[in-house]
């Protein structure tokens, strides 16, 4: 049996039976048959073979992906990270940038000091190094130094189908609110994006927030919420046009039905014209 792409198959199918075919994600290998473990349609590359879910409501990783997450538990030498995936992701002690950028070996004191860095509750940006062919555990790295924890702000849930793939995932908006599109699903949105320090480690302003402020975030908040209830992909050019057509609007008016209703009748139509 050959492979064929665009196969539709649900999970258990047989995809084939031929040994030359590498199992990628969506699939597994039992003795000489390789099977799907989702419903999608089967995509191959050379000989790689894995089966894309439709919109699957837990997020699948694949690196390079940007992602925003909560850290979980702190465990020895890592944090398990909540990425909204089956499992939490794993990030290393190795694997981040510590308080002035030093680059050493981690040492017992580093690792005794790890809740100083980063502790339960805490937000993150990150990216995904890799992804473990045996289990699927997604291992991040917050090495760059646009990645580390993340301030003051809000974090929105959603789909991971709901993000759309772009060439960054990091938007200062015009409205002077800062927003990190994971393809995780998860967004936050703050007042400024943490500073980036010569040192080596972020900033974390921790003023207290203006009023204005605040209500720009909680106005973009609605809206990216608006966006997805509709399956209105969400980018930075799907945002700033709903939050320039809601100017007209009150922010606390944005959770109404009618007020929504309206508003994404004019989204649509504005964002279809711009393709």
């Amino acid at each position: 049996m050959s492979v064929e792409e665009s196969t539709l198959v649900c999970p258990g199918a047989l995809i084939t039976q031929n040994p030359g075919f590498i199992k990628g994600h969506g699939t597994y290998q039992k003795e000489d048959q390789l099977q799907a473990t989702v419903a999608g349609h089967i995509e191959r590359i050379n000989r790689l073979v894995t089966v894309r879910p439709f919109k699957s409501a837990r997020y699948s990783g694949e690196v390079g992906d940007v992602i925003v997450g909560r850290i979980s538990d702190v465990a020895q030498k890592k944090w398990k990270v909540d990425i909204y995936a089956r499992q939490d992701a794993s990030l290393q002690l190795s694997a981040v940038n510590l308080p002035g950028g030093e680059l050493r070996r981690r040492s017992v004191e580093d690792e005794l000091m790890m809740r100083e860095y980063l502790a339960e509750s805490d937000l993150i940006s990150a990216e995904v190094q890799k992804v473990s062919s045996e289990d699927g555990l997604v291992h991040l790295h917050t090495r760059s130094l646009k990645y580390g924890k993340l301030g003051q702000g809000i974090l929105i849930a959603l789909k991971p189908s709901n993000i759309k793939r772009s060439k960054t995932h990091f938007h200062n908006l015009p409205c002077g609110v800062s927003v990190i599109m994971g393809n995780n699903g998860y967004i936050w949105v703050g007042s400024t994006l943490p500073v980036e320090d010569e040192s080596g480690g972020h900033v974390i302003d921790s003023e207290v927030i203006q009023r204005s402020e605040r209500e720009a975030i909680a106005r973009v908040g609605n809206i990216i919420r608006l966006l997805a209830e509709n399956e209105v992909l969400i980018y930075d050019t799907s945002v700033i046009t709903a939050y320039d057509l809601s100017s007209n609007y009150e922010t606390k008016d944005l959770i109404k039905k009618s007020v929504k209703d309206e508003l994404i009748v004019m989204v649509k139509m504005k964002l279809a014209t711009q393709i």
